[in-house]
């Protein structure tokens, strides 16, 4: 029996959800097919856009605000863009994505998550 492990402990350094040792990625976002070291078989796992939302909301979204403020108040040149606000919307959008997928799919094992289904009376 495995002991219980907090989703944010292994979801964000990318472990299995219930062995805490083996890698839950086989790629930078790719998930892997299971746990080198338990076994886990990860088919449950499907954190679809959410991932994405959590970084656009706050990631993204206070990153180009900051490069449209820049524009409208100080109209600085392209390279301005370029080499500030570039690379400002790519670090708090990037490297966000991995840590957030392992945490939704490690809560989804934590939680005991699946897809919703419907039952009819008399079933």
């Amino acid at each position: 029996m495995w002991p219980p492990i907090e989703p944010w402990q292994v979801g964000i350094r990318g472990r299995c959800p219930r062995c805490g040792e083996g890698r839950l990625f086989n790629g930078f976002l790719k998930l892997a097919s299971n746990c080198e070291s338990c076994g886990l078989d990860y088919s449950f796992a499907d954190p679809a856009d959410g991932p994405a939302f959590f970084v656009i909301c706050f990631g993204c979204v206070p990153s180009v605000l900051f490069a449209v403020w820049a524009e409208t108040t100080f109209q600085p040149s392209i390279w301005f863009h370029i080499l500030v606000s570039l690379p400002i919307v790519l670090l708090t959008c990037i490297p966000l994505l991995r840590p957030l997928k392992g945490w939704l799919v490690a809560s989804q094992f934590h939680h005991k998550a699946e897809e919703g289904k419907l039952v009819r009376q008399g079933e």
